[in-house]
């Protein structure tokens, strides 16, 4: 491979990385830590996955129904966003069923 083509490369890679970073259209991402407390951080958490499913369902729905706007590598994406979401909720409800439980099994 020659330089330029290896500079080329490159440049195309960054602009795929900055494209990555941003977050997609009508998509917020909210940055504030420590402003409120942990049982609403993790139901602002629930609500964010409870709106993947939500968003992943509807488009489900309109791609069946044979929208012109919907495609399918979307509607497999935002699928597959929703159980990677849902997958991480289970995992954080299990360990703190376990820190509950080894918790409440200390003896004082």
């Amino acid at each position: 491979m020659s330089s330029p083509s290896i500079q080329s490369a490159l440049q195309q890679m960054q602009g795929l990385a900055s494209q990555a970073a941003q977050p997609a259209k009508g998509e917020h991402v909210s940055t504030t830590v420590g402003q409120s407390g942990f049982g609403s951080e993790l139901q602002a958490s629930i609500q964010r996955i409870n709106r993947l499913q939500q968003t992943a369902n509807s488009k489900a729905m309109a791609f069946q129904a044979g929208e012109p706007n919907v495609e399918l590598n979307d509607v497999m994406v935002d699928m597959q966003k929703a159980s990677v979401a849902f997958q991480m909720g289970l995992q954080v409800r299990n360990r703190l069923v376990t820190a509950y439980r080894d918790v409440m099994n200390m003896q004082v």
